[in-house]
């Protein structure tokens, strides 16, 4: 059985499209010189990407892409294709046989395993994004926190910087004592207290 359920994630950056308004396409995120837009597009890529892995397929020549995120590109029916694109991905990692052996997407190749918990960090950590970006509260449960902290501490070992740099900025320092959830995003270079007239 999978060790991760990607559904939750999934469904939380579902919900959080409906709080999408045209004029917040332009609004800063959390990501640095990433749009809401470019933002949205780039779920769009990663859902098509992680879901391929999982499949171990490779991208269809005359098919969409992930390509380089950006506002431009987003399709215009981000509306309807990207809850989609979620729910396949959903389904594709609920095949037994989506754990096994090695897979690719983006250009890396490593364990199928961990490329699915880089797909949930995906989820978690651009899903709160867009929910700052705009406006919402964001919901993570408590296995969803629990894994990407793991995910996110990890990558913040000095041993780990060469593999951390373009995946995540630099680590923001965050209480000790705050929840087990900002200090997964500050792990990730994120500052739990970002808001868009802090950009």
């Amino acid at each position: 059985m999978p060790v991760i359920d990607l559904e939750p994630a999934a469904r939380e950056v579902v919900r959080l499209l409906d709080g999408v308004t045209e004029d917040r396409l332009d609004d800063p995120t959390p990501c640095a010189d990433t749009p809401v837009a470019a933002l949205l597009d780039h779920f769009m890529g990663l859902s098509l990407a992680f879901t391929w892995a999982a499949r171990k397929t490779t991208p269809p020549q005359d098919g969409p892409g992930p390509g380089a995120a950006s506002a431009g590109h987003l399709d215009p029916q981000w509306r309807t294709l990207l809850p989609r694109r979620l729910g396949e991905l959903v389904e594709a990692w609920r095949d037994p046989i989506a754990w096994e052996g090695m897979t690719e997407a983006g250009g890396v190749t490593m364990p199928a395993g961990q490329m699915a918990m880089v797909a949930l960090d995906e989820l978690v950590l651009h899903g709160w994004d867009l929910a700052r970006a705009t406006g919402q509260p964001y919901m993570c449960n408590p296995a969803d926190t629990a894994a990407v902290l793991a995910f996110t501490s990890a990558s913040a070992r000095p041993e780990q910087a060469a593999g951390r740099e373009g995946l995540f900025g630099p680590v923001v320092e965050v209480p000790e004592d705050a929840s087990a959830f900002d200090r997964a995003l500050g792990f990730a270079g994120r500052d739990p207290a970002w808001t868009p007239k802090s950009a």
